[in-house]
């Protein structure tokens, strides 16, 4: 950020360009803030950021390219001043409560309306303690008893129970009769559910949980 402008520079991470360009023309309406750059993927948003250093990156949850907890942490790591908004299409509380747990500032569902952002965004600039949650009583229900994120379904214990076999995605997908696709689809909640950043974090996480004994079929 130039030394000169003190607006609060953003970074829009998402790989719909209608809604980049959407939440770009809403950010540059205000005078107090810049959009510093855009990312339609993981990799690109971490080196985005890392070389921009903006005070915020608004991130969808289902960015292509790695999980949303793994950006988050790439992000973190190499832009230490950079909070990081995320943007959702829905909200599960095991969900947000992984995405508090990595470290984000604030999760908002893309229904809210620009007012709302906006406001979220000016309250985590000027406030390095606030976290602003635009969920539900029963999300924030669930966050405030610390309810465990952990909880697989039983597919997702069948799906990391095999990953712990060291078993590929094709042949995870054959074993269970499943497409890839949905393989891939699980391992993304996994991911989430559990903190993992790495197919080898998720297996070693579940073992320590008691995950992996299950019936498959």
């Amino acid at each position: 950020m130039n030394s000169q402008d003190d607006r609060t520079s953003i970074v829009i991470v998402d790989d719909h360009a209608l809604l980049r360009e959407g939440l770009r023309e809403i950010l540059q309406r205000q005078d107090d803030m810049r959009v510093a750059g855009e990312a339609a993927d993981s990799v690109t948003a971490v080196d985005l950021a890392a070389r921009e250093h903006p005070d915020i990156v608004l991130l969808d949850v289902e960015i292509p390219g790695g999980t949303a907890i793994s950006t988050v942490s790439e992000i973190r790591s190499r832009s230490p001043g950079s909070a990081v908004i995320i943007l959702s299409m829905y909200e599960g509380p095991q969900l947000v409560q992984a995405m508090l747990a990595a470290g984000i500032r604030g999760y908002l569902l893309k229904s809210v309306h620009w007012q709302e952002l906006v406001a979220a965004i000016r309250a985590i600039r000027t406030d390095r303690q606030r976290v602003v949650l635009g969920v539900s009583r029963e999300s924030l229900t669930y966050i405030q008893q610390g309810r465990s994120a952990s909880t697989l379904s039983d597919r997702e214990r069948e799906v990391v129970a095999l990953v712990a076999e060291a078993l590929s995605n094709g042949q995870i997908a054959s074993r269970l009769s499943l497409t890839e696709a949905t393989v891939k689809r699980h391992l993304r909640n996994i991911f989430v559910k559990l903190g993992a950043v790495s197919r080898i974090d998720a297996a070693n996480k579940a073992a320590d949980l008691g995950l992996l004994a299950v019936r498959r079929v």
